[in-house]
């Protein structure tokens, strides 16, 4: 019986050694294969970017060097631990009372109303006592005044109120105050200057 002549070699010892050969790139080509599978299920998370990496494998050897040179650096594992260990370092530094600004990374402290970086607001000022406010706060901790329940007033604004609550008032004053017109001048004699004749 004639033996298969493998690219035309009519010797059986180099036939054989041509087929071993053959046979060991098969090998090699399939394993490469599952290799290409199994790193890039370790690596990517979308099973689709997964799919396509075996595919490109399918090329002989170019398609698995070509996933080499592209693959992601790291495991998902390791990204995963990095990522959980920052987590927790930033806990820590909370716990300290070590917090950074959200929009630009800067160190601020606890009481900060406003990032000395990026000049962004953080906490809003509770209008009766001034000390800064958690967003999510329905009521002042430390003077028990609700938030937003009124508009802040400055304290020249509540100045004047107290100074014309103890001045006396007049008609007029009283009228122009609903009409929203400017307060007539009183006459000197109605001021209970000297009447002049």
């Amino acid at each position: 019986m004639l033996a298969l002549a493998v690219f035309g070699i009519k010797n059986g010892s180099i036939n054989a050694a041509v087929e071993l050969i053959c046979l060991f790139l098969v090998v090699i080509w399939l394993a490469l294969l599952y290799w290409t599978y199994a790193d890039a299920r370790r690596r990517i998370a979308d099973p689709l970017l997964v799919g396509c990496a075996t595919a490109a494998s399918l090329f002989p050897f170019v398609g698995t060097i070509v996933y080499m040179i592209v693959r992601p650096p790291e495991y998902l594992d390791d990204v995963r631990e990095r990522e959980l260990e920052i987590q927790a370092a930033e806990a820590r530094l909370a716990e300290l009372g070590y917090q950074v600004c959200p929009y630009c990374d800067y160190e601020v402290e606890r009481d900060f109303l406003r990032c000395p970086n990026c000049m962004r607001k953080l906490k809003d000022p509770c209008i009766s006592c001034g000390k800064p406010l958690d967003p999510m706060w329905k009521i002042c901790p430390f003077c028990e005044a609700e938030v937003g329940s009124s508009a802040p007033t400055s304290r020249r604004a509540r100045r004047r109120r107290e100074s014309v609550s103890e001045q006396p008032v007049s008609g007029a004053s009283v009228r122009a105050e609903r009409t929203g017109s400017p307060t007539p001048t009183p006459a000197p004699a109605e001021r209970g200057g000297p009447a002049s004749g």
